[in-house]
């Protein structure tokens, strides 16, 4: 077999274990959901949010550790380990009778979230540096395992419940322990050994690149574009059965939308990155993330305000009123009616404007005083259409900047791919966890959902802004004479 076949093996090996874990780190969001509704557990709001974020926590904060493991015992050790061990708390959480139990065993098995770490070090030994954008690309399209979940578990869940309500949820996480464990001995079984051919290294030389401020700046990238993406595959779902009053099974269907084509198109982002450089896809990712945010936090509005009033232009009194004009003494002042005919658009903000009279007959009234209100009413209906259009464009945007990030860490860090790929995503998955907990305060402060948007705009813009910073401090150091002739030409 030749080393390029053997590499594209490890690679498909790789890919579907990361999809397969994936799959069971997104499980609560639908198991939980299930069990409150159906009354099995008693949970309040806060503890289904806990239950929700423990396993997005523990697959982020474990990223680092296990980042180290797979530089030094190599992948399949670390990766076979992963899938075996893992499995354990979902056959056991069957036997969960009470909140801490769940939350414990959540703990545990939200530990595949770390596949990514492992993945992306042992993939990026197989492939020689021209390869990398491309290889890790494809690696990261198994983080389209997350629609699996939401796509297939309600069905299931009803399926196992017609027969046994109360106890048939438990087959459930049975599967998904027992789909884990088969991926872990396929994994055992057919994978090869590789690691870096190097001295080995104490856990403080290990650790030495975390001081560098570029590891904290692909990492606050990777805050906003996989930690969106794993935030928003969550928050969709009320999103658009609050907004646009969807049923869970379209709403389900419309995030899937979502967060199906960000994990594909990462293959992509790899192709565009080895093609093009990661630094301009990078440019390309983090303007789009602007406009689009910014489209997007316009929220659905019906608002009404004071516009344009009518005041007398004399002192005088009013002879006659009716809804379509104002006399005082010998003048006439028009009112502007409401056109209560003329539809409002389906794409595009679009105002109306009247005025209403606040004087009575006989009235005697005084030179610039206020004969009529001014009323201005704004309508945006927020299409849906539209905007599931823009949020499929934006996560496409994050998956291709995803793969760009990480086309980073291989080139800056070549002997250190494990633990700087686990900093870097374990900060992406803080943002998955942090992300809903500041979208759910956003909503309490505002009072509208499109509020997200804007922490994501803003964060974008950050983002942005700082890369820009640090290209031309880059710039202007490494070649003085041409930012010296460009500062003198602007």
């Amino acid at each position: 077999m030749s080393n390029l076949s053997q590499s594209h093996r490890m690679l498909f090996l790789n890919t579907l274990a990361f999809a397969v874990c994936f799959g069971c780190w997104t499980l609560n969001g639908v198991l939980v959901t299930f069990l409150v509704d159906q009354e099995i557990f008693d949970w309040n709001v806060v503890q289904i949010g806990w239950l929700l974020g423990i396993p997005v926590l523990t697959g982020s904060l474990m990223r680092l550790p296990m980042g180290i493991l797979t530089d030094k015992y190599g992948g399949k050790v670390v990766y076979s380990s992963l899938l075996v061990l893992a499995s354990i708390p979902l056959f056991l959480l069957p036997l969960a009778t009470n909140f801490w139990m769940f939350a414990f065993l959540s703990f545990m098995f939200g530990m595949v979230g770390t596949s990514f770490a492992v993945g992306v070090a042992y993939t990026s030994l197989w492939y020689p540096k021209e390869w990398q954008g491309r290889a890790l690309g494809i690696f990261g399209m198994g983080t389209a395992g997350a629609s699996i979940t939401p796509f297939i578990a309600p069905s299931m869940l009803k399926h196992f419940s017609e027969s046994d309500p109360i106890n048939g949820w438990k087959t459930l996480p049975i599967i998904y322990g027992a789909v884990l464990l088969g991926m872990g001995l396929i994994f055992i079984f057919f994978s090869k050994t590789k690691k870096i051919e190097a001295k080995p290294k104490s856990i403080q030389q290990l650790l030495q690149p975390l001081k560098e401020v570029r590891v904290w700046r692909f990492g606050m990238y990777y805050f906003l574009l996989f930690g969106s993406f794993v935030s928003f595959s969550q928050w969709l779902l009320p999103n658009f059965m609050n907004v646009y009053q969807t049923t869970l099974i379209l709403g389900g269907l419309f995030t899937t939308c979502f967060s199906l084509p960000a994990g594909v198109i990462r293959a992509f982002g790899g192709f565009l990155s080895d093609k093009f450089g990661a630094r301009k896809v990078m440019y390309w990712v983090l303007s789009s993330s602007v406009i689009l945010s910014f489209l997007l936090l316009f929220p659905k509005m019906n608002i009404t305000t004071s516009g344009n009033g009518l005041m007398a232009g004399k002192a005088g009194t009013v002879t006659a009123v009716s809804p379509s004009k104002i006399v005082i003494g010998e003048r006439v002042y028009p009112i502007s009616q409401k056109n209560t005919d003329e539809p409002h658009s389906q794409y595009f903000p679009s105002k109306k404007t009247w005025q209403e009279v606040v004087v009575a007959e006989n009235q005697v009234v005084q030179k610039k005083e206020l004969i009529a209100n001014g009323i201005t009413e704004i309508h945006f209906e927020a299409n849906m259409w539209v905007y599931l259009v823009l949020v499929i464009l934006l996560g496409s945007c994050w998956g291709i900047g995803s793969a760009a990030v990480y086309k980073h860490i291989p080139e800056y860090f070549p002997t250190q791919v494990g633990v700087i790929g686990g900093m870097v995503g374990m900060i992406g998955g803080l943002g998955g966890f942090i992300g809903p907990i500041v979208f759910g305060y956003l909503l309490a402060f505002t009072g509208f959902w499109t509020s997200s948007w804007i922490f994501i705009f803003v964060l974008s813009l950050g983002c942005l802004i700082w890369m820009h910073r640090v290209i031309v401090k880059v710039t202007a150091e490494k070649l003085p004479e041409i930012a010296h002739d460009m500062d003198r030409k602007d």
